[in-house]
């Protein structure tokens, strides 16, 4: 009894085997597949506080803050070939009842501005701190304008600063670079 169940299980099995989707398969296709690798890295972050913005010894504003990061781009030169695209992400976290200007100003090593991107960035409150996120996508002849860029500089603007003022600027970010075959 034992004996003929285990044989109609293979019997099934066996079966199934042989008439599984298989059939329609065509591995030809394999050929076509193309992969287009994508590569995610943090990029600059800062933690400013409104501290950062007056000059404790004269108590007098500092309007903008500067910040010099070194960024090395892809060093191989097959792979920025098939760069197709860069993704820079930005997310600030603003506690500060003031707005901000921030510019990225991507340098080369003889200091000349290779690419430049802006933007503004909402004022908040200690209580309720604002997000701003602003994403900048560089492409076509850009790409190699940015990758001749060897740091960035970073400079936030506030219109107005005072001892009363309470609160921090932070920023995080990363880059995503998009590879074409």
């Amino acid at each position: 009894m034992i004996r003929s169940i285990a044989l109609g299980v293979l019997t099934i099995c066996a079966c199934l085997f042989f008439t599984a989707c298989i059939k329609n398969t065509d591995f030809d296709q394999a050929e076509n597949i193309v992969l287009t690798p994508v590569i995610d890295l943090d990029l600059i972050y800062f933690n400013l506080r409104t501290s950062d913005f007056l000059d404790s010894i004269n108590a007098t504003p500092i309007l903008t803050v500067r910040d010099t990061t070194q960024v090395k781009f892809l060093d191989d030169s097959t792979l920025l070939k098939n760069l197709e695209r860069v993704e820079f992400y930005f997310k600030f976290t603003n506690s500060i009842p003031r707005d901000f200007q921030v510019d990225f100003q991507f340098l080369s090593e003889m200091n000349d501005t290779t690419y430049f991107a802006e933007t503004p960035v909402d004022q908040g409150t200690l209580a309720i701190p604002v997000i701003t996120e602003f994403i900048e996508n560089v492409e076509g002849d850009a790409i190699g304008q940015l990758t001749q860029a060897n740091k960035v500089v970073v400079s936030v603007t506030i219109p107005a600063s005072s001892e009363n003022l309470d609160g921090s600027l932070n920023l995080k970010s990363k880059a995503t670079y998009f590879f074409g075959n």
